[in-house]
């Protein structure tokens, strides 16, 4: 077991990174290591994965269960014993990078991923290694953000990953042999793959990271038994324009200039082809409906919008479509021709809500990088309500300038891209959020094909000091139940538990258990390196584990490590 230290670092910002060949120093090899088996792993089963939002002993989605919420529904950890938790097992990861994966744990096997789409299967109640893949990545890989791998998607015996040289496979997971390959975009006009996939009724769902090269964004349907391509939704709609507001989703004036706009569009046309519109995390799954929910990002380029006139649908919204087709039902613009960077990608929830008239009604609910958390009607994406602000708003919606214009939030949160949780029982839903000062900087250039486009930079302010908090939010009102301050902004992801606890991480390594109704600090543990990914939770044996990645975070620069910790109670 490696020893575990405390160590200090700088806070830096990491905009963007793009690489083109293979990783340095990794194997270049598509090849899978075996190591001790832990037995055979059954066919999970849509029944499973329907029912993941009640299962006490596997955790087989991202996000928990279809609706997101990633509750789990086991106790034997709870507020009375948590201070006993103690680490079970360590593995570490031939990968020392940053590490967002959410573990995925089928009948006492877990699935795990790092950055440059290594995987691994590990026996879940010793950390065992059962085998090791590792992808040859092709020529070209084009990604921002850094070079992560958010997880997999389990169904039948195959384990579904995507790839930063824009792939979808399918592996076997008894052995990690691949069993099929596809091609999902072009790499060169800056696609690639960090989320990871949600598979249903045989069909794996995919999106496309990509906002920041002036891309087409999509979700995509394959065929989880051969990676045919089923059906395409385009989150740039061909007439792109829309209704022209003026108004963001909470009524403020984002000053606008309209009658520019609509000169540009007579010039230059509809920049529908590419505007961006990335998606970067798991769709919600309704299946009563057959309807699901995701998220779309930011348009590109994303500082200048004198060259994208529109309001740049379907780009900062959330969006619904059939399962079966792809077909759109509704959708939310929440920040109309967006020049801040503030897209929409914290992944969707669903749950019952109350509506303006009090009634109950099936929600979805979005964390924004504005700092609200937006809560919808299901049924037409219409927005109920929304929170309180989680993190300072200030001079909203200054306009970027050349020399730089302060605005808050800055372009990486309130909620970045780290999913949220909900505990039904208590209506609250808990985000982690970031307060970053940056100034925004707008410089106009062309379509670069296939190369960052920013139209600008967004720059963080050395003077002013960055933070971060964890908040639960009453969904049913809008008000903020209890905030925390943590000392660094916060990225990775949060778990409830029937346990009346709350899991998450930090960028300086701790990993803390809080009271879900109180906010209180109950445990805390020292990884050695950031805890920037999701926790997940399970059961092996009747005993239950609680595991998360501790291997820091490109995009803020948290400490790097390899470690993925599975904690138990001590006996």
């Amino acid at each position: 077991m490696k020893s575990i230290f405390r160590q200090g670092y700088a806070l830096l910002a990491v905009l963007c990174v793009m690489a083109v060949g293979s990783f340095a120093g990794q194997t270049s090899a598509q090849e899978v290591q075996n190591a001790t088996l832990y037995g055979n792993m059954s066919a999970v089963t849509q029944d499973m994965l329907s029912r993941a939002g009640g299962d006490a002993n596997n955790f087989l989605h991202t996000n928990g269960n279809y609706a997101q919420t990633r509750y789990y529904p086991a106790s034997q950890i709870n507020t009375g014993n948590v201070k006993k938790l103690r680490p079970a097992w360590i593995f570490q990861t031939e990968i020392s990078e940053s590490l967002e994966t959410t573990p995925i744990i089928v009948n006492g096997v877990m699935y795990v991923t790092t950055s440059f789409n290594h995987v691994y299967a590990l026996n879940a109640a010793t950390g065992e290694q059962i085998w090791h893949y590792k992808h040859k990545m092709g020529p070209i890989t084009t990604y921002c953000c850094g070079p992560n791998n958010r997880g997999v998607a389990v169904s039948g015996n195959k384990v579904f990953m995507g790839t930063l040289d824009a792939r979808l496979l399918a592996l076997d997971s008894k052995s990690g042999k691949v069993l099929w390959n596809i091609q999902i975009a072009d790499p060169e006009k800056g696609y690639s793959e960090t989320m990871a996939p949600t598979v249903v009724n045989n069909k794996v769902l995919i999106g496309t990271n990509g906002g920041e090269y002036g891309i087409r964004g999509f979700v995509k349907a394959f065929d989880a038994n051969n990676g045919k391509l089923l059906w395409t939704f385009h989150t740039t709609k061909k007439s792109s324009v829309g209704k022209w507001a003026t108004h963001d989703a909470t009524g403020r004036d984002m000053h606008r200039n309209i009658t520019a706009e609509k000169a540009a569009l007579k010039k230059l046309g509809d920049p529908y082809k590419t505007l961006g519109g990335g998606v970067w995390q798991n769709p919600a799954v309704d299946l009563e409906t057959n309807r699901i929910y995701f998220v779309a990002g930011n348009p590109s380029p994303d500082l200048d919008g004198s060259i994208r006139p529109g309001d740049n649908l379907y780009t900062n919204s959330l969006v619904s479509v059939d399962l079966d087709t792809g077909k759109y039902a509704c959708h939310f613009q929440y920040i109309a021709h967006d020049v801040w960077d503030l897209d929409a990608v914290s992944p969707p929830i669903l749950t019952m809500v109350k509506d303006k008239s009090g009634e109950m009604v099936k929600g979805v609910m979005h964390g924004g990088k504005t700092g609200h958390v937006y809560i919808h009607n299901a049924s037409d994406c219409s927005l109920i309500r929304f929170s309180e602000a989680m993190v300072p708003q200030e001079d909203m919606w200054s306009l970027p300038t050349k020399d730089g214009q302060r605005m808050l939030p800055g372009a990486n949160g309130g909620v970045e891209w780290s999913p949220m949780t909900v505990d039904a029982n208590l209506g609250l839903v808990y985000a982690i959020n970031l307060h970053q000062p940056m100034t925004y900087h707008v410089e106009s250039s062309p379509y670069p094909d296939g190369k960052l486009w920013l139209g600008g930079a967004f720059k963080v302010i050395p003077s002013e000091e960055q933070w971060g908090n964890i908040s639960a939010v009453d969904y049913n009102t809008g008000k903020i139940r209890w905030k925390v301050k943590t000392p660094q902004p916060m990225i990775g992801g949060v778990m409830s538990t029937a346990g009346g606890l709350l899991f998450t991480g930090e960028g300086n390594g701790q990993f803390k258990a809080y009271d879900s109704a109180t906010g209180n600090v109950l445990w805390n543990f020292q990884a050695g390196a950031g805890v920037n990914a999701p926790p997940a939770s399970y059961t092996v044996d009747g005993k239950q584990y609680v595991v998360v990645g501790a291997g820091g975070n490109v995009q803020l620069n948290y400490k790097r490590g390899n470690n993925i910790i599975a904690f138990t109670l001590a006996d």
